[in-house]
């Protein structure tokens, strides 16, 4: 055995000299191809081995490799090149600059631009920058930008985020940005229609230099979305994530043994209310039930997505499989999504026509259950149990409820929160389908003309039922049980037809970049909904709608490069919707925008450590025509009326007939409009392993669709949508990414993003009136038609509009204290906003052979958030109805010792500002599984940590209102994913 272990160590060492002896010494030069200057740093790998060496500063190097081996030599904002090895022993070898840095291509609208001809403030997030194990689309590029703000609507699977770019432009229309999905531009604003696989690229477009070749719909910014295409190499891939989705936190409620000892404590002050609260007390149970608990759970999340990428017959293709089951952290809710994507690009005619066809569809299958049970959860009394076998209880499913002395529900009182939740049978199926060709012709007899046709659909139908059965007690007063379904059509068609002309004109120094189109979109939607108790005797209530809108649009774009360093753009485009009157449907938007690439001057042309240093100026006008919400909103300039419901017929004789009510209309609405002034800096330095980019903006926009107040009389409503008031904007942007460490076995990659970002109404009200607080909205929990914010003049848009509180010597709220004016009257006053002021984003990737990290997090400053949930339930007041039953309260009243709300109260806004790591991931990779295939392993962890004062659930609330929302959870995932 041992001399068989020797004769195999021999032939071992033997067969490594032998190797050894085949291979040379190889001395070598790196230079850059446009200068000749020495590349120091360099990477030179023999191709498949482990065995690689750097250039000196000279762009010298040595290394032993043998004829037939590839020599892989790359750096950073260069192309990677390979050499393979001959007969010779000295190597030149010369690196052009990459296309991934200065020559990156960037989608803008209708058509690429070379990113060092780029005139506009454009960002975009790439594939490899994603945040990793994303099952929301959005949450892929969630502080990836600066100046772009992704707030989740709630934790709860399935649901869309708000985006906000620079902050938005309007006061009650649409501050949603355009989504453009492979040329298409589509209605909704909700990411999650795309799988997250199959996304490439997002482009941001900011300013309006970049944003108004989309005109009327683009004042709010414009997010590209490039899906994955297919390629000439065949390629197998599949993405796999397991999860486990916790509740970092609990809203802050009594316990059970809490709870008894403030009734006693109550009870023992004897004061007038003693024998209130003793009757109280008398109805509490002798469980210990932590209703939030019994509601949520820790949710089991996988996700998983095959693809093919190659050639047929000569035809890129690319098709994808993905299917995710995501389970709420609220028990009976969920979402399942399966989703198909096919791509093919085919070429004709010697590569003169190229055919892009994509098809892309999608299928929810949602179970919403019953997020309201987290607010019944918060109130409903601790010390009893879940279920209750008494038979007076039978009917209502066994659950606990609060009874009247007939055994009948009060159903005033809150509802149980398992029965809330279990009984929900809330469930919906969204088909979604968005399919395009497109067909570029680059003419036979003029090669610098392309003529562009793109026709494209997106259609979405949902079909939906919210029932609950005889046993929900909450239905005891509107005979019992619920059986609701509804169906939703959306319908979008788009037809767009350019031309692109580029021409190069060497004699004078100078390019010419032109094009002009033609754009038709019509969307069509119709609306039905159903509902009458369990047993459809009796009607509750029944709405069908439909609408449809037209655009109709002629654009073109203009630019000019002098001495590849001096740029001007133009663009201009036309736009008409049939949502406004005939004499205000056409609007006009132009842009214009300089630079100049500074860098490219001979003055500083041999600084080598200066890749990029460009300055760019830019005005423009966009306009604004999606008025938030409403099933008239495409015929709002019409007298149109509404059928009165069945309980309000009028009666001749014995027969009831429907009668007729006029809507309120303004004849006269027209766009919203939005100027835009933006000056900025790109700049990239030591070749571009540092690059930057900083932008100051400011916005004006003017003829604001509010929703207002109108005189008593003078229409039929007193609230209609007009053209009222203007908005000014400002803010500023930075950004830098840098390569701090680049070499053979390890890469450190650091972003920094930072905005900031400021608004005031400069107009509200068609006439100046300083007795016109503003208009109120942001509807609260408690009372009826509270409203806690408000656009007012001089003032930030959608502040806080509070009652100032007072405080004792001891630092505690005085209930009915607050601050008076000069006749000794409390009055309101603006106390913050929900926006924040200073949003800040940090990304960092670290590579190490086979092992990766990566960490995303940012911070929202300034921001502040009402806290609903304390203000509703944080009073003694809560703890007994009369009618008999009891409430837990917020553990807030032990600090206000509030009897009765106080909604008003600017006690309960609060500083939300708070840091967030969304995501954090670590992998590792194996090379050559199945031939030049890899396997990588990874752990994430998704919302990681969050730190803030703030006393609520979570602290990034979107619209600053917190009000029992689905919480988000912190997410732990093992991913796979393999390639070959």
């Amino acid at each position: 055995m041992k001399a068989k272990k020797l004769l195999t160590l021999i032939v071992f060492v033997m067969g490594m000299v032998a190797l050894h002896a085949q291979r040379t010494p190889i001395t070598g030069k790196v230079l850059e191809e446009k200068s000749g200057a020495p590349v120091a740093g360099a990477s030179v790998l023999v191709k498949g081995t482990q065995q690689g060496t750097f250039t000196d500063a000279e762009g010298n190097f040595r290394i032993n490799a043998q004829k037939g081996d590839v020599l892989v030599i790359s750096f950073v904002g260069y192309e990677t090149r390979e050499i393979t090895v001959g007969d010779e022993s000295t190597i030149s070898v010369t690196m052009r600059e990459s296309l991934t840095a200065l020559e990156e291509v960037v989608v803008i609208g209708y058509g690429t631009v070379k990113k060092s001809d780029a005139t506009g403030s454009v960002a975009v997030v790439s594939a490899k920058d994603f945040n990793r194990g994303a099952i929301n689309t959005a949450d892929l590029i969630t502080g990836k930008s600066a100046g772009v703000v992704i707030t989740p609507s709630s934790g709860q699977p399935g649901t869309s985020a708000t985006i906000r770019i620079r902050g938005g432009s309007s006061l009650n229309a649409s501050n949603d940005p355009l989504l453009v999905i492979d040329g298409v531009p589509v209605t909704s604003s909700n990411l999650n229609l795309i799988n997250p696989n199959d996304i490439e690229s997002f482009t941001v477009l900011k300013d309006a230099s970049a944003t108004a070749i989309y005109g009327a719909r683009a004042s709010n910014g414009v997010i590209l979305i490039t899906t994955k295409k297919g390629s000439q190499e065949f390629q197998v891939a599949y993405n796999g994530t397991v999860g486990i989705s916790t509740l970092p936190k609990k809203i802050d409620v009594l316990s059970a043994s809490e709870y008894r000892n403030l009734l006693n404590e109550l009870v023992r002050r004897s004061n007038a209310d003693s024998l209130k609260y003793s009757k109280a007390r008398a109805l509490m149970g002798n469980a210990n039930t932590d209703w939030q608990d019994e509601i949520t759970r820790n949710a089991i999340t996988h996700d998983h997505n095959v693809s093919l990428s190659g050639s047929v017959m000569k035809v890129p293709v690319r098709a994808s499989l993905g299917y995710t089951d995501q389970q709420g952290t609220i028990i009976n809710s969920g979402m399942q999504r399966s989703s198909l994507s096919l791509g093919i690009s085919p070429t004709f005619f010697d590569n003169h026509l190229k055919v892009n066809a994509n098809v892309k569809g999608i299928y929810f299958n949602n179970n919403w259950g019953n997020a309201g049970s987290l607010g019944a959860a918060v109130a409903f009394d601790p010390t009893h149990p879940v279920r209750d076998t008494a038979a007076r209880y039978v009917p209502w499913g066994g659950y606990f409820t609060w009874l009247q002395p007939s055994n009948n529900p009060i159903t005033i009182a809150t509802a149980n929160p398992v029965a809330l939740a279990e009984l929900a049978d809330n469930k919906s199926n969204t088909k979604q389908m968005i399919g395009n060709v497109e067909f570029d012709y680059q003419v036979h007899f003029l090669p610098d003309l392309h003529v562009h046709v793109n026709m494209g659909l997106d259609y979405q139908k949902k079909d939906g039922h919210d029932n609950l059965p005889k046993t929900a007690s909450w239905t005891f007063q509107s005979n019992l049980g619920r059986k609701a379904e509804y169906n939703d059509n959306f319908k979008n068609k788009l037809l767009d037809v350019y031309l692109n002309y580029d021409k190069e004109i060497p004699a004078i120094s100078s390019q010419i970049s032109a094009m002009g189109g033609y754009s038709w979109q019509n969307f069509y939607e119709d609306h039905y909904y159903y509902s009458t108790n369990f047993d459809r005797t009796v009607k509750n209530d029944s709405t069908s709608t439909a609408t449809e809108l037209q655009l109709i649009s002629f654009f073109g774009r203009l630019q000019y490069i002098l001495l590849d360093r001096y740029m001007v753009t133009f663009t201009l485009r036309r736009d008409g919707t049939s949502r406004f009157s005939p004499d205000n449907r056409w609007g006009l938007f132009p842009s214009v925008a300089l630079a100049w690439s500074i860098n490219k001057e001979p003055f500083l042309r041999n600084l080598k450590e200066l890749s990029e240093l460009k300055l760019r100026l830019s005005y423009g006008v966009t306009g604004q025509q999606n008025i938030a919400s409403g099933n008239l909103r495409d015929y709002i300039y019409m007298s149109t009326y509404k059928r009165s419901y069945d309980d309000a017929m009028y009666q001749f004789g014995n027969t009831f007939y429907y009668t007729l009510r006029p809507n309120a209309y303004d004849a006269n609405i027209k766009w919203e409009e939005t100027s835009t002034y933006n000056a900025g800096i790109d700049f990239g330095l030591f070749n571009n392993r540092i690059t930057g980019t900083f932008d100051i903006y400011k916005r004006n926009s003017k003829d604001l669709l509010n929703f207002t107040t109108v005189p008593a009389g003078t229409n039929f409503a007193n609230y209609i949508y007009t053209n009222v008031g203007t908005l000014e904007i400002k803010g500023f942007e930075a950004s830098v990414n840098a390569r701090v460490i680049s070499s053979k076995d390890f890469v450190w990659e650091v972003g920094v993003n930072f905005a900031y970002n400021t608004n005031k109404i400069t107009q509200l009200r068609s006439r100046m009136d300083s007795t016109y607080a503003g208009d109120e909205f942001g509807f609260i929990s408690g009372g009826v038609g509270n409203r806690i914010l408000i656009n007012s003049l001089g003032k930030p848009r959608g502040s806080f509009y509070m009652y100032e509180q007072q405080y004792d010597s001891l630092g505690r709220p005085i209930e009915g204290s607050y601050k008076k004016d000069s006749t000794g009257k409390a009055v309101k006053v603006h106390y913050h906003t929900p926006d924040p002021k200073y949003t800040l984003g940090l990304t960092t990737r670290l590579q190490y052979k086979n092992f990766d990290f990566s960490l995303s997090a940012r911070a929202n400053i300034g921001n502040y958030v009402y806290n609903n949930v304390a203000s509703s339930q944080g009073t003694y007041q809560n703890l007994y109805n009369p009618v008999g039953y009891i409430n837990n309260v917020h553990a807030s009243v032990l600090q206000t010792r509030f009897e009765a709300p106080q909604y008003w109260s600017n006690y309960y806004v609060e500083n939300a500002t708070f840091f967030r790591i969304d995501n954090i991931s670590i992998g590792y990779t194996f090379p050559n599984i199945v031939g030049k295939g890899s396997l990588k392993v990874s752990a994430i962890i998704q919302n990681a940590l969050v730190i803030s004062d703030y006393s609520g659930i979570d602290p990034e609330v979107d619209g600053g209102i917190d009000n029992n929302i689905y919480p988000r959870p912190r997410i732990y995932q093992l991913g796979l994913n393999l390639t070959f």
